[in-house]
């Protein structure tokens, strides 16, 4: 519902003539529904810049949301709904930061009384409304990316890369293993094969609740990057209840060397660097 340039004007010298007691009693309302989780002086902060948005869109016989001199109030009201999705409050809450402006308005216009004012009010209302309604899709959007980012670092605290000894990296996944996450553990084995120089990764799927086609799929793709990469792979992890399912499946990891621990897994790459360990190098000191 757009405003008439009449409804604007009438808007404008109300917010400018009652601008204290407008950004006064907005703020109050707005407090009692946050209770106590911003700051007065920053609520205030937000109210007064909302108000004075208001009042040069409505000067400037702006009448509806859409219109392109509206753009100072649409990217106000944006900022707001970022900053609250931010901070964690929830969509009702940055919403009624808006709509508390109809309670005020209400205020005013039962003051004035008469026909004009009710038509007004529903005037305005339908603006306000609109304000609302720009402000929860800001807000979604904003959450959406959050949450999106969020996943995407959960993501890469997940599919750690830790070094295990010179020359020797390891990935030890846990949980499930999907496309998405696949390709993380990829991206994130061939930059630190990059970085370290290692001639060897070891992939440990003791956390890997099951291993179906897909999974291993999944595994096969990553050891053949690392292997263009001049890195062998080891798979260590291969409990008796997935070497059977993988043989029940029929997969075939070919010549991929796979321990049943990430242990032994380490003790096979430092036999093939002529590292010796344990009773070995006791035995040899004997």
């Amino acid at each position: 519902m757009a405003l008439s340039a009449e409804e604007s004007g009438r808007l404008a010298g109300l917010l400018t003539e009652h601008a204290e007691r407008v950004t006064q009693r907005w703020t109050e309302i707005v407090a009692g529904s946050l209770r106590g989780r911003l700051s007065q002086a920053e609520l205030r902060r937000q109210v007064q810049e909302l108000h004075q948005s208001m009042v040069t869109v409505s000067g400037h016989g702006v009448l509806d949301l859409e219109a392109e001199r509206a753009a100072e109030l649409r990217a106000v009201l944006a900022e707001l709904s970022r900053g609250r999705a931010r901070q964690g409050f929830s969509a009702t809450e940055t919403a009624i930061s808006v709509f508390a402006f109809k309670d005020v308005l209400l205020e005013l216009m039962e003051e004035n009384g008469g026909a004009a004012s009710l038509r007004d009010y529903v005037a305005f209302s339908g603006l306000v409304d609109q304000m609302g309604l720009f402000t929860f899709e800001s807000f979604v959007r904003t959450r959406e990316s959050l949450i999106a980012d969020q996943a995407e670092q959960l993501l890469e605290l997940s599919t750690p890369v830790v070094k295990l000894w010179e020359g020797v990296v390891a990935v030890p996944l846990v949980g499930t293993l999907d496309s998405a996450r696949a390709q993380v553990v990829m991206e994130r084995l061939l930059q630190t094969l990059v970085d370290t120089g290692s001639p060897y990764a070891i992939i440990d799927i003791t956390g890997v609740p099951a291993v179906d086609t897909q999974v291993a799929q999944h595994i096969l793709k990553t050891v053949v990057a690392a292997r263009l990469m001049g890195a062998d792979c080891i798979i260590s992890g291969i409990r008796p209840q997935i070497a059977q399912t993988i043989v029940a499946l029929g997969i075939e990891f070919g010549d991929i060397a796979t321990k049943a621990s990430l242990a032994d897994a380490l003790r096979h790459v430092l036999r093939l660097t002529g590292v010796e360990t344990g009773r070995r190098q006791l035995r040899r000191e004997a």
